[in-house]
């Protein structure tokens, strides 16, 4: 049996998901950039990385802004923490229906589909933790280039591809 998405979820749901991720990503990104504009800069404007990350530009301010920093990144943890739990259960509830699937086939078909989908999150999942709570001693421009890459360009770049 295939999965039939459009009778097991209606558009009305589809609707809701999309709604609830657009708000929260918009809603992050304008406490970051609220943020980010308010942070006096005592090192000059150039950062060593291709994008303008929060770290990056944290080390350029010459004011204590960690500590409203932190509150934000408590913020962007708990919309990541909900996203996350929310991608794992639904994640579940697939392998549920797979697994109870009478067809070997079938199995193998709907799993061929999943993996890589779940392979590109916890790509973008383990690579955005490690850049954003890695110590301080670890980081070195290189390395921040690399993890960025990792989290910013190859999901969405292999995303549409699978």
């Amino acid at each position: 049996k295939p999965l039939h998405y459009g009778t097991l979820m209606g558009s009305r749901a589809c609707v809701k998901m999309a709604t609830a991720a657009w708000a929260s990503g918009f809603l992050n990104a304008l406490l970051h950039t609220a943020n980010t504009f308010s942070i006096p800069l005592c090192q000059g404007n150039t950062v060593d990385q291709f994008f303008c990350e929060i770290p990056q530009i944290l080390k350029l301010s010459c004011s204590d802004s960690y500590l409203r920093e932190a509150g934000l990144l408590v913020v962007s943890a708990s919309l990541a923490f909900g996203c996350f739990v929310f991608i794992v259960l639904s994640y579940v509830q697939i392998f549920t229906v797979v697994m109870r699937m009478p067809s070997e086939q079938g199995r193998h078909k709907a799993f061929s589909t999943c993996i890589p989908h779940l392979a590109v999150v916890s790509l973008f999942v383990s690579t955005v933790i490690f850049a954003y709570l890695k110590p301080p001693s670890l980081s070195s421009p290189a390395l921040d280039l690399v993890v960025t890459i990792l989290y910013a360009v190859v999901p969405p770049t292999v995303n549409p591809l699978i």
